[in-house]
């Protein structure tokens, strides 16, 4: 590996690969290994910079150094409120879809252009005659649920890929959806059925929930603008970062 140097400090391939050991396998993780190498590099000297370097104890010196340079936000109650108010679907417990769908797969090989304007010609005949729905999922249905005319019974949040869920959760539409829905296996046209929109969690039960969770990305983005500045402002050879992306910080 190219020698890497921040500020004329070379940083050691001990370094790296305690930070590689600590990140696990990805298939990202050495050039995440070296980044955060660069990260702790810039971080630790600026603390020796500011005479924080508390006892040679590097954790409790960057710890000192952030809680004096980089200054994080409280989330407000209203902050919280309004997090909460647009962000009802992840305070719900229970609820249920039952609904149909009718599956076109894409799979290798197949041109997926003309497959679409297939889709789009399908859900444009449902949306007017949405009697044909069941008909029409035992004729072109690639899923095995097509032989029951589609039916998927009643669903829950974690019963079905993620696209899936939004598309049939997140909103209140009935009957035959207006939009295809695209998930890792294709296209399909859905039809809901019937909704049990569970149970909303009080927001008085969440709110502290919510100001950590609000608390912990405040504190994400000004570290990563942190870093950012600092690396603007360093010399660092051997090895090109972008700092002005959002900074995983372990």
């Amino acid at each position: 590996m190219q020698s890497i140097r921040v500020n004329g400090d070379e940083i050691s391939p001990t370094l790296i690969e305690q930070v590689a050991s600590d990140l696990g396998s990805g298939s990202n993780a050495d050039e995440e290994a070296v980044r955060l190498a660069v990260v702790r590099t810039l971080l630790a000297q600026r603390a020796r910079a500011l005479g924080l370097t508390l006892d040679g104890d590097e954790e409790r010196s960057l710890d000192a150094l952030l809680a004096r340079e980089v200054a994080i936000a409280q989330p407000t109650e209203e902050e919280c409120r309004r997090y909460y108010d647009g962000h009802r679907e992840r305070f719900t417990v229970g609820g249920s879809v039952t609904a149909r769908h009718i599956l076109f797969a894409v799979t290798p090989g197949v041109p997926v252009e003309p497959l679409r304007r297939k889709v789009e010609a399908t859900l444009l005949e449902l949306l007017s005659q949405p009697e044909r729905f069941a008909d029409l999922a035992r004729t072109l249905s690639n899923c095995p649920s097509g032989a029951q005319g589609g039916e998927l019974g009643v669903l829950q949040r974690g019963d079905t890929a993620p696209e899936f869920e939004r598309a049939v959760f997140e909103g209140t539409d009935s009957g035959v959806l207006p939009r295809i829905v695209n998930t890792r296996y294709g296209f399909h046209i859905v039809c809901v059925d019937a909704r049990d929109p569970g149970r909303v969690i009080p927001y008085e039960r969440v709110g502290a929930q919510i100001a950590a969770q609000l608390a912990e990305r405040a504190q994400a983005q000004a570290l990563a603008r942190y870093v950012a500045r600092l690396a603007a402002e360093a010399d660092i050879e051997g090895v090109e970062i972008d700092f002005a992306a959002a900074l995983p910080m372990q």
